[in-house]
């Protein structure tokens, strides 16, 4: 996702980082071409005048508005509860930050715990984007463990195995109380639900059936519009038909990237500022010095 500052509404008429315009032209030009095509053939297809009329794509269009409506809502809610898993991701970082360094014996290294954390918090966001752990792991863990966790499928849960160890360890060595290890531990089990929640995101996109369905229906649209328009339009008739083939081909497109919160896509979550965020509020609880943050940057950069 590209992390922006705020814009002007004049300025949002020409933003093209970060808009499915640039993804689309070629098929706005297709149907210029289509549209064109309309015009010089007065509507007609080998010398049969196609009978479209305004009514009857009203009609159409208001059934393809309602399903595209669908298809984007389905998508927004994929992208609307992995925003919500990171935040109580963040939410649970906290409070096991928290209540390591409040429950923990003074004398106890809370090094590797710390590291162990932010190392999960990584590991979960190269898992989901299908990226390189290791210099993250390198950075925070050291070679060693980083050299371990490669052969791991799934880190993120390894790790808060790790972490459950750890406190469990200590549980024995009479360091911590009962009490105080049923409070972690269930900060770990909401973790390990984030996670859980995550992989379920990214392992059950939308039925590709309606993916086809809509995508179909668009452009069939989108192709029957000039010859419905162009005894009305005349010349005007590319211009209108680009346009509003623009809105719902773009609408498309849109649901397309939200439905993948947590790929590349410019409009994907910003995992990557959502991450450093994580870490520096762990680190801050710690006394810690703080990474620099991730903020917006021109020209524009994908996090």
């Amino acid at each position: 996702m590209i992390v922006r500052p705020g814009q002007s509404w004049f300025r949002l008429l020409f933003i093209w980082n970060g808009s499915v315009l640039q993804s689309i032209i070629p098929q706005l030009l297709f149907m210029a071409a289509v549209s064109s095509l309309a015009v010089v053939t007065h509507g007609r297809i080998l010398g049969e005048k196609i009978p479209l009329n305004t009514t009857l794509l009203t009609l159409f269009g208001l059934t393809l508005a309602i399903f595209l409506a669908f298809r984007n809502n389905a998508s927004y809610e994929r992208f609307n509860e992995a925003r919500h898993l990171w935040g109580n991701l963040l939410i649970a970082s906290r409070a096991l930050m928290s209540q390591t360094l409040r429950y923990l014996p003074s004398g106890t290294d809370r090094t590797r715990f710390i590291h162990a954390l932010i190392a999960c918090v990584y590991a979960l966001k190269h898992q989901l984007r299908g990226s390189d752990p290791c210099p993250d792991f390198r950075r925070l863990l050291g070679e060693g463990p980083a050299q371990a966790l490669r052969d791991k499928c799934y880190r993120p849960v390894a790790l808060l195995d790790d972490l459950r160890n750890g406190f469990a360890g200590m549980r024995e060595r009479g360091q911590i109380s009962d009490t105080a290890l049923w409070m972690l531990d269930a900060q770990l089990n909401e973790l390990g639900k984030v996670v859980g929640g995550c992989e379920r995101i990214a392992s059950t996109p939308i039925p590709f059936a309606y993916g086809v369905l809509l995508h179909r229906t668009i452009y069939t649209y989108c192709i029957m519009l000039p010859f419905g328009l162009v005894d009305s339009a005349d010349i005007f008739t590319p211009l209108l038909c680009v346009f509003i083939s623009y809105t719902l081909i773009a609408l498309e497109a849109i649901a397309n990237e939200v439905a993948e919160p947590f790929g590349l896509a410019p409009n994907a979550l910003a995992l990557d500022s959502m991450t450093r965020g994580i870490e520096r509020s762990i680190l801050e609880l710690c006394g810690r010095d703080l990474p620099e943050e991730v903020a917006p940057r021109y020209p524009y950069q994908l996090t």
